[in-house]
């Protein structure tokens, strides 16, 4: 290979484009997606992937890994079957919690193997709150290794994470520059990582059963289990949402006469508007314009004492019995709940008023849960952050369906629509096929898995509509323009300079250990500040450079990389984890007290694993 690589035009944009997203990333000036999509224009606009390629990424193995693995994990959610492991899991743990804490994370570790994380952790949410609600166990406790459970459990397979599944096609683009006489990547088998992987999540259990838990502490999360039998007791302690429903009749001399609800509510001392009876029509979550007119009936919740006294400020008829909202507030048909703001939303950097949760969904939004501090006034104006927890009020069905867009993740155990529990030996079935065919190599996994997702929509786990719902579109996205960004940097000779720079720095003596050891270690900070998708694309292609220069296994370099993306048990950069800050309530030092010795624990048994398997 040829050395003393002088530095060109076209790996100066290269890493200019890399610090770029790694800036952008960082301090999230323009969103993540948005980001992704400048470094492709800006690829394509310059030349250093060629017009025919520029869009490849869309089309790639990868991404049509990913679609697939959501919409089979859609699939086993409509029919329930995570809500069966529940009852499954309480039944065989006997409430012990050691034993309970274990079995709910092997359980979500082995299933991430199959499916993709962020989807797994939003399948085990509304089950570990029941878990908790029904054992008194605090989410808190129970959620870090279900979380840690989950990413270990990634590296089963070569579709349980992003960079797994991105490692195939970068390996094959890296065929393209390899000097002559280098021995060809071949793409690795569906369950070639399996022994890491194993050896990992076998890791992470015994970590958690011997010593994570304790650096936890009891007072972590203990009052965040949400089940209905707890629900209003909950909600009063965590959000001061307290108090009874009442009605109150808007009379001709009441000053809320020509208001609209927004209006209303932003009275001082108003309390929780949910529900209007306007004319004949009664709704839940009256929109924010919707008038209010003389014989107009709200439905109110707050203390007796303070809706008396708003009742006889504003000329209202108060009544404690429910003659116009009995059904409405039917706990069996609507209720309040907490969601959790993935970083995949389309809801970030959005407002209430903007995203109108009434008018669309038929939902109220309560309160704002944003690490640890909870806000309930003005929040119409609040630009929403990913991990927030929101409070909503709204009609169960109405919720089930919203939900079903993944822009939030309902925590709360609650009763859903449109369930199809009938289904759910076609849905196990199909998610076997799927994977069975995948295994025996008789087509390749993207076709295996999409032809799982078709069988889930011509059984009738899934239509159409719900299957587009079940993808993470920003995801793809993300992946999809990131991806000729690992080609450049392959291309260009920039992954190839930066690897010489490396290795210049370290020494040429260096044991090949050292430099995994630092590959690693990069990987891994990569990982904390772009995600483990810009980590891959980024780090794969200098790793086999640096591999090439320094005698290495090429192969076992780039499996390292990939390994290595995923060791984010510190930041909720990883998705994962931002899942579960808003309903355990963590803070930044319960990560780094529980995830730092987990995350040097991961990297020891990679590159141990690593160098025997590859």
């Amino acid at each position: 290979m040829e050395t003393g690589l002088a530095l060109t035009r076209d790996m100066v944009i290269v890493l200019g484009l890399v610090g770029f997203t790694i800036g952008m990333f960082m301090f999230e000036r323009i969103r993540a997606d948005a980001t992704a999509l400048v470094v492709l224009v800006v690829l394509g606009l310059t030349g250093l992937v060629p017009a025919g390629q520029i869009f490849d990424g869309f089309s790639g193995n990868a991404v049509i890994s990913v679609m697939a693995t959501m919409i089979l994990g859609a699939g086993l959610d409509r029919t329930g079957a995570l809500h069966r492991v529940a009852t499954w899991l309480l039944r065989v743990s006997k409430g012990m919690e050691e034993r309970l804490i274990l079995l709910a994370s092997a359980l979500a570790g082995f299933s991430s193997g199959f499916m993709q994380n962020p989807s797994v952790m939003a399948l085990f949410l509304p089950v570990a709150s029941r878990l908790s609600g029904r054992t008194g166990i605090g989410l808190g406790r129970l959620l870090m290794p279900v979380a840690a459970a989950i990413v270990l459990g990634g590296s089963l397979t070569m579709i349980g994470s992003s960079p797994l599944i991105l490692l195939n096609d970068l390996l094959v683009a890296a065929n393209r520059n390899l000097p002559s006489g280098a021995a060809t990547l071949e793409p690795l088998e569906m369950f070639s990582p399996l022994p890491v992987g194993a050896a990992l999540l076998l890791a992470g259990l015994a970590y958690f059963r011997w010593f994570g838990r304790r650096l936890l502490g009891r007072e972590v999360g203990e009052e965040k289990g949400v089940a209905p039998g707890r629900t209003q007791s909950y909600f009063a302690r965590a959000y001061g949402i307290e108090g009874e429903v009442f009605e109150l009749t808007v009379t001709s001399e009441s000053p809320l006469v020509g208001m609209s609800v927004g209006e209303a509510e932003a009275q001082k001392d108003a309390p929780l508007l949910l529900a209007l009876l306007s004319g004949n029509e009664a709704r839940l979550a009256p929109p924010a314009d919707q008038m209010i007119w003389v014989g107009s009936v709200l439905g109110v919740m707050g203390k007796r004492e303070e809706v008396q006294d708003y009742a006889q400020k504003n000329l209202l008829r108060m009544s404690a019995r429910l003659r116009n909202f009995a059904d409405l507030f039917n706990p069996s048909r609507s209720g309040i709940s907490e969601a959790v703001i993935p970083p995949t939303s389309s809801f970030i950097g959005k407002t209430q008023a903007q995203l109108q949760l009434r008018k669309r969904f038929g939902i109220s939004l309560l309160a704002i849960n944003r690490e640890g501090q909870v806000w309930r006034e003005d929040i119409r104006r609040m630009p929403l952050k990913a991990g927030d927890m929101l409070v909503f009020h709204s009609i169960w069905t109405d919720l089930a369906q919203a939900s079903g867009g993944r822009d939030f993740v309902v925590v709360t155990d609650y009763p859903k629509g449109e369930q199809r529990p009938h289904k759910l030996w076609w849905a196990l079935g199909v998610f076997v096929g799927a994977m069975v065919l995948a295994l025996t190599t008789l087509v390749p996994v993207p076709i295996a898995l999409m032809t799982g997702a078709a069988a889930m929509m011509l059984t009738g786990v899934l239509n159409m509509d719900e299957a587009y719902a079940a993808v993470s579109w920003k995801t793809v996205f993300l992946m999809a323009c990131l991806i000729p960004l690992g080609w450049a940097m392959d291309s260009t000779g920039a992954a190839a300079w930066v690897a010489q720079q490396l290795l210049e720095r370290i020494g040429p003596d260096v044991p090949q250990w050292v430099l995994q050891a630092a590959i690693g270690l990069l990987a891994t900070g990569f990982a904390l500040v772009i995600g483990n998708v810009g980590a891959t694309v980024v780090m794969v292609p200098m790793a086999i450079n640096v591999a090439l220069v320094s005698d290495g296994s090429p192969l076992a370099f780039a499996v390292l990389v990939a390994l290595s993306a995923s060791n984010n048990f510190l930041s909720v950069s990883n998705p994962v984890l931002a899942m579960v800050t808003g309903p355990a309530g963590y803070g930044p030092r319960d990560f780094w007290r529980v995830g730092a010795p987990l995350t040097a624990i991961y990297l020891v048994i990679v590159l141990l694993m690593v160098n025997l398997l590859f």
